[in-house]
């Protein structure tokens, strides 16, 4: 997304739409769990619409389901999925996410500039992103835009930063290592620079066009030696100042090219001597930052597969931090922070694939304790008997009592084993009498599912953490739990494909995904199911 991103932020477009989780041989494997940590891998790269691929157009009746597909492309969109009608639950999570990233413009300190040439597609240097999935590389903490030549043109300089009509604002502007550009282009740099902005990078040797030739050569080499002057390149990097600005050059940078700039450790030195990273953390979280009048917002996302503690480093000073989760729409004011060399350093706790934002103002939100995260402690383990109830509509059956939670997938019962659908697990658990605030902790879920507690509808669990505040609906005493659990087609899907040509099948689709000797997925409510307070 690298470039339709850099060109929506200098056009100050504050929608940045885009194809979202190309798929193909998916087969109904994908949901709202699964998707999250590479849509917030889009989002950091600043994607702010998604548009799924695909949503099928379901015209055949609810009795053919899956149904209809485009091949084996997309990951089926539609409402024909097994969790469509627990969706609504991630949908306001994407909605609350969009929202917040479409307001105000991007924070970017970097502007690469593209060469003149044709066909090209900007690609930043490989060392600016960290990270350890090389198709979901991330920004580390100097941020940057890459810029067409001819968009070059409409920017100016305003207090030595390098600034575009719909507002994108930069601090250095970096040089392509290329032998070719047009004098009106060097000469549009040479204005930027006199004007007070900082350029790195090495000097053009002759125009890439015949327009004008040969003086538009002599014309490139005179505006060359007024910026870097008429003698050889230095050997490390060298500062020449011009009018109000100044060129970074030397031969340090041709040594490290990296996608034909610099290497990203030599374009944030030069930074770090002006001004922090815009965010700093040790390796698992990612991060885009936005910024409007009276506010700083921060999309902060653990990338890392596992729980983790971080101390991050933010570069406002001067407001107070909230934490504001896209997932349960709450917001609350982060008690825990110091300031520091014009940093604002917080400690943050994520569970696995968990991002939320941190929003700087100068008035914070009422905080829920006086520590960040407090701890969760365990205050009883649900162990009775759940009695389960399948659709048999699906092939399941219809009431069966499991003694502990298990895999669907490894029971001995055919209609469990492949069953694809919801299931419903019924309990009853004494709660002790308590004031704290009460959490009911799912444990491992296969895969979305509705808790509802003495009636009380509390909403969907989709991602971690796997959990739901349950206390405005406990009660000192029996409580009777209801779990609506829903799994993915796959399951159901192969169980057909167990069956003779001539034998009834659960289920239809227009293209084959599975044979019958494919793995079955893990399914249903798999626990441990725990009560936690928070005192």
């Amino acid at each position: 997304p690298g470039e339709g991103a850099s060109v929506s932020h200098l056009l100050g477009q504050p929608v940045v739409p885009a194809e979202s989780f190309t798929a193909a041989g998916d087969g109904w494997r994908q949901h709202p769990a699964s998707m999250k940590n590479q849509g917030e891998w889009a989002y950091a790269a600043g994607i702010n619409r998604f548009v799924y691929h695909t949503f099928q157009h379901q015209a055949l009746p609810d009795s053919l389901r899956p149904g209809m597909t485009m091949g084996p492309y997309g990951v089926h969109w539609d409402r024909n999925q097994t969790w469509w009608s627990m969706s609504d639950a991630y949908h306001r999570y994407v909605a609350r996410c969009q929202y917040m990233l479409q307001q105000g413009r991007t924070v970017a300190d970097i502007l690469y500039l593209a060469p003149e040439t044709a066909p090209f597609a900007f690609r930043a240097p490989a060392s600016a992103y960290a990270g350890n999935h090389p198709a979901m590389p991330d920004r580390k903490g100097y941020n940057f835009d890459g810029c067409p030549p001819s968009m070059l043109y409409k920017a100016e300089v305003k207090n030595n930063l390098i600034v575009f009509p719909g507002g994108a604002t930069y601090r250095i502007l970096v040089l392509p290592d290329f032998k070719t550009m047009t004098p009106g282009l060097l000469e549009k740099i040479s204005g930027l620079v006199r004007n007070g902005a900082t350029v790195v990078g090495l000097p053009p040797e002759k125009s890439p066009s015949l327009s004008g030739y040969p003086e538009c050569d002599q014309t490139l080499q005179a505006l060359v030696q007024e910026l870097w002057g008429a003698g050889e390149a230095p050997e490390t990097l060298a500062t020449r100042d011009c009018g109000k600005g100044k060129i970074i050059w030397g031969q340090e940078l041709r040594k490290e090219v990296d996608n034909l700039y610099p290497h990203y450790d030599i374009t944030a030195r030069i930074l770090a001597g002006q001004i922090p990273e815009d965010f700093h953390a040790e390796g698992n979280v990612r991060y885009t930052h936005r910024t409007l009048n009276g506010a700083d917002i921060y999309l902060v996302s653990n990338r890392s597969g596992k729980p983790v503690s971080e101390q991050c480093a933010f570069r406002i000073t001067g407001k107070k931090p909230d934490l504001w989760h896209p997932v349960t729409g709450k917001m609350r004011a982060l008690p825990e922070y110091a300031e520091k060399d014009g940093q604002t350093i917080i400690p943050l706790k994520f569970d696995v694939d968990e991002g939320y934002f941190i929003v700087f103002r100068n008035k914070a939100g009422k905080p829920e304790s006086k520590i960040n995260f407090p701890e969760k402690n365990l205050l009883l383990t649900l162990t009775a008997p759940w009695t389960v109830s399948f659709d048999p509509k699906w092939g399941g059956p219809e009431s069966i009592v499991f003694e502990q939670l298990t895999d669907w997938s490894q029971n001995e019962n055919p209609g469990i084993k492949y069953y694809s659908g919801t299931a419903f697990y019924r309990t009853h658990f004494d709660c002790p009498s308590n004031e704290n605030t009460l959490y009911l902790d799912l444990g491992k879920v296969k895969n979305m599912a509705r808790v509802k507690l003495n009636g009380t509808d509390l909403g969907v669990v989709w991602t971690a953490p796997w959990q739901v505040d349950i206390t405005k609906a406990v009660k000192n005493g029996d409580n009777e739990l209801e779990i609506e659990v829903v799994n993915l087609w796959a399951n159901r899907l192969i169980g057909d494909e167990q069956l003779l040509d001539n034998e009834k099948r659960y289920t239809f689709t227009t293209a084959k995904h599975y044979s019958k000797k494919s793995p079955l997925l893990e399914s249903g409510l798999l626990g441990p199911v725990t009560v936690r307070n928070v005192k």
